[in-house]
């Protein structure tokens, strides 16, 4: 300790009366020896000390070559590396922005809510992102640091980061696709995705992500089965119900207190013909969302219908089974219908509804066929 401080102090004393070429060999001469020895925390902040004046003092070719070595440095001084991190220059901060492992997350989160785009895009180049500093570079990073954040695999994100991607992709296709490759977006976000996506980009995504597009197509496609079904529309009460409530509907009274009613009273013909009828999709599929245990699918038509809450937990009960749900799943359900937006919601409404239009026109044209076969 007291030879690197003694040492230091020579350092400090060249500074003060040296040239500049002879504060930059000070310079080179302390950082190659931070770099290449061990050192106590102390001394390391001795030299920190030490290399911040003497970075104050040099041009910004010199300032970006000691930002390189810095950024390579495990063990380089907290006060050197934030001050590098935050330089106005590009050439200077990028190094430590894109590569030091001593910035820690407070300190990105700072420097990308008051810096550039172009300290933003150094840090979503980052090897890793964690989800507090990716929910920053969505919100003010333009659409390369955007699109440079979507590629990067080692980056995360919240649930709030992936919706604002999302929406931000709408119009983008650049931005679509990559988001639409990762591998860490749930299927709930995808959908979200593909129902805004240009059809180029739907048809690319539907060539990289087979698997994502055969999970949503089966939860727009695959039925109980009316045979099969506990309250399938084979029964007589089924077809009392259709026409009670299709009249209903006809007389513009049908809304959402009738199905919360119908849905309180566990009137699940009723209340699975009024969502067809209000959503223009098929009897089957709202069957599906409201008995699919995963619900995703059921709170995305809630919010496109612009339901409250209120009724949608009652859909919620109403095709759970025996009607029970746990505090925690219900709790889970209510944050996850708040997240979701009435527009994007309504957007994935419309695309389930042109993809099950296709299966019917698609089954329709095949009966067709083989009738005139026959």
């Amino acid at each position: 300790m007291d030879g690197a401080k003694s040492l230091l102090q020579d350092l400090d004393d060249a500074i003060a009366r040296g040239t500049d070429e002879s504060r930059a060999r000070a310079l080179w001469h302390a950082t190659d020896l931070l770099i290449t020895g061990r050192y106590s925390n102390d001394e390391i902040s001795m030299f920190g000390e030490v290399i911040g004046r003497l970075a104050d003092e040099i041009e910004v070719a010199a300032r970006a070559q000691l930002s390189e070595l810095m950024a390579a440095c495990d063990h380089a001084p907290l006060s050197v590396i934030a001050q590098l991190a935050f330089d106005d220059e590009i050439a200077v901060a990028g190094p430590v922005l894109r590569d030091s492992n001593r910035l820690d997350e407070k300190m990105l989160i700072e420097n990308a809510m008051t810096k550039g785009q172009a300290h933003l895009l150094a840090i979503a180049q980052r090897s890793s992102i964690g989800e507090a500093v990716t929910d920053v570079l969505v919100e003010r990073g333009n659409q390369d640091v955007v699109t440079s954040v979507a590629r990067n695999e080692g980056a995360r994100f919240s649930g709030s980061g992936l919706l604002h991607m999302v929406r931000r992709a709408e119009g983008d296709s650049i931005l679509a696709e990559q988001l639409g490759l990762r591998k860490d977006v749930p299927r709930h976000i995808f959908q979200q995705l593909i129902a805004k996506a240009s059809e180029d980009v739907r048809r690319r995504l539907e060539s990289e992500r087979p698997e994502m597009m055969a999970q949503i197509q089966s939860s727009v496609t695959e039925v109980t089965g009316d045979l099969q079904s506990k309250f399938g529309p084979s029964s007589r009460s089924y077809f009392v119900a259709k026409r009670v409530v299709t009249t209903q509907y006809r007389q513009g009274n049908l809304n959402q207190d009738s199905i919360a009613n119908y849905a309180r009273q566990h009137r699940f013909d009723e209340v699975q013909i009024g969502l067809s009828l209000l959503s223009a999709l098929p009897v089957d599929v709202i069957e599906r969302a409201l008995m699919d245990r995963n619900r995703e699918m059921l709170l995305v038509l809630c919010k496109a219908l612009d339901f409250s809450w209120d009724t949608t937990m009652s859909l919620l009960f109403l095709g759970a089974k025996d009607h029970l749900i746990t505090a925690r799943e219900l709790q889970d359900s209510e944050r996850e219908f708040g997240r979701l937006k009435i527009e994007t919601s309504r957007s994935i409404l419309k695309f389930y509804q042109s993809r099950k239009n296709s299966v019917t026109a698609d089954t329709a044209g095949g009966r067709q066929a083989e009738l005139q076969m026959h």
